[in-house]
């Protein structure tokens, strides 16, 4: 039998060569465009900062929107937007989280689940726009829930569960399946290996797509708009029924005005927003890591 024929030494260093090349190539171009793109959110913050900073004040944090620059506020627009995220919170994440529950742990696996799964996972790249279309003509129209933070909040939960269900299942899935055997060796039923073992050992990646999903919402302009939120309210909501307006919209409508200062506003608003977002995020991450913990 004759050996077969391998390839020589230099040919071999030659291949290797140019992989270690493309290698380097590729790690050098992805560091490239990871600092580009924090340069440029870096210098969008810093030129947020510089030209809101001097706006925030305790009367812009307590004051109701106005035309004098000098004395206009977005309170009505703050609280608008705590009362629509905690609305959306408490409405979204027990249905996402329970729905998430069922098709990981309960739904048998056939073609309607299939089906479903496949038509959770096209929802969450549907256009924001879409959704508020669904909330008006739902919602405000035939539910005849009117232009209130209810319908805003509703239509922002049909926006961010896909989000919520997909993250769940991942984090349910990746539960050891041992965990299960053990708790149904000692007697345990599904119900309470599910909710006394499995959703605490997955209550940490749980909260992290719960942390992605309300900070894709509290940023949402056009679902809102749909629904009948409007940029001027002088008046904060004391009600889930009551009409609105939020952060988003507020920051919008002054960064169309002609005077040049209301772009400092606008700018002013938009740190109140990062500034809400980052308290709201910090709060679910401490929960996070103390469930996390928890676990460990």
């Amino acid at each position: 039998m004759s050996s077969p024929e391998y390839s020589s030494a230099p040919e071999f260093n030659s291949r290797l060569e140019r992989r270690r090349a493309f290698s380097t190539i590729f790690k050098n171009s992805c560091a490239i465009l990871s600092w580009l793109s924090i340069g440029v959110l870096g210098f969008l913050l810093v030129h947020i900062f510089s030209s809101g900073w001097e706006w925030i004040s305790f009367d812009f944090i307590k004051n109701a929107p106005s035309r004098m620059p000098h004395k206009a506020g977005l309170f009505s627009a703050l609280m608008g937007t705590i009362w629509i995220i905690f609305t959306t919170a408490a409405i979204a994440i027990p249905v996402g989280v329970s729905s998430a529950l069922y098709l990981e742990e309960y739904a048998k696996k056939n073609r309607l689940n299939s089906f479903i799964e496949i038509n959770i996972s096209n929802l969450a790249g549907v256009p924001s726009i879409v959704y508020g279309i669904l909330g008006l003509t739902l919602f405000v129209r035939l539910m005849k829930l009117g232009p209130s933070v209810l319908s805003g909040a509703l239509t922002l939960s049909l926006l961010i569960l896909p989000v919520i269900i997909i993250a769940s299942r991942e984090a349910i899935k990746a539960v050891p399946n041992s965990i299960r055997l053990s708790a149904f060796a000692l007697g345990a039923t599904q119900f309470q290996t599910v909710f006394h073992h499995v959703l605490p050992a997955a209550m940490p990646g749980i909260m992290t797509g719960v942390i992605l999903a309300l900070s894709r919402a509290i940023g949402e302009t056009a679902p809102i708009l749909m629904v009948g939120a409007v940029a001027y309210v002088s008046r904060a909501p004391h009600g889930i029924m009551d009409g609105f307006t939020a952060l988003p919209i507020q920051i919008y409508n002054w960064a169309r005005e002609a005077k040049v200062e209301f772009e400092g506003l606008a700018a002013g608003g938009i740190i109140v927003l990062l500034l809400v977002l980052f308290m709201m995020n910090s709060v679910a991450i401490l929960i996070r890591n103390k469930t996390q913990k928890a676990q460990s």
